[in-house]
């Protein structure tokens, strides 16, 4: 049953990739335009980000639903580029310390079974001066009618979403994760299916690591 659910979900996100683009085709251009070296993947999917990533890169794909690797393939076949793709989450993976340039994730946070403990593997394996680079939708503010919709709602959310949890406070997440710097940008998403409202809440920007571990001090936030 699992299985089945899995093969499903991926045929289902391999039809929104123009939906993607869409609604934040432009956005995920300016956000991933300087990433360099070698770049981590956190749950790819069907592989929407590779068009938008610099051509040099060494890109190393993260994913656990096997079923999503076909579609990665066939785009990067089409974009021409060499992929390394592994059926595994970030911390099974177990990538040697310091040892990436850049982390990126969109839309993924937000299913991960412990937030916490993958933000602090994404720190781990960064370089010095490395960046996590992120656009995810989040908790709508506390104490408002979509935030108690949310919250409301987040049992058959998760159920249907693949894990995925609406009322996920990512940025004071990110904030708490060790980085010497967060910089992120809070921006509304109206999708034109109503449903999907419930997650219009959006963040996105990058989370730099220190470059030297003496350094690791400070955290901000652009509303």
């Amino acid at each position: 049953m699992l299985d089945w659910y899995k093969r499903c979900f991926a045929a289902f996100m391999a039809h929104g990739d123009g939906t993607q683009e869409r609604l934040y085709g432009d956005r995920k251009r300016d956000l991933f335009a300087d990433v360099r070296g070698t770049v981590v993947e956190i749950g790819p999917g069907t592989g929407v980000n590779l068009p938008y990533l610099p051509e040099h890169v060494r890109w190393i794909g993260v994913e656990p639903n096997p079923h999503m690797h076909p579609y990665v393939r066939e785009k990067a076949d089409d974009l021409g580029r060499d992929v390394e793709l592994h059926a595994a989450t970030l911390q099974d993976l177990a990538l040697e310390t310091a040892s990436v340039d850049t982390v990126i994730s969109t839309l993924v946070l937000c299913s991960v079974p412990d937030l916490d403990a993958t933000l602090e593997e994404v720190h781990r394996v960064l370089a010095p001066g490395g960046r996590f680079v992120f656009l995810e939708h989040v908790a709508a503010p506390s104490g408002s009618l979509l935030r108690g919709v949310q919250r409301g709602i987040k049992p058959i959310w998760r159920a249907l979403g693949d894990g995925c949890r609406p009322d996920r406070e990512t940025g004071a997440a990110l904030q708490r994760a060790g980085f010497d710097a967060v910089t992120y940008e809070r921006f509304p998403v109206a999708p034109s299916f109503p449903p999907f409202s419930i997650i219009k809440p959006h963040i996105a920007g990058v989370a730099t690591k220190a470059a030297t571990p003496e350094t690791e001090s400070s955290a901000s936030a652009r509303p």
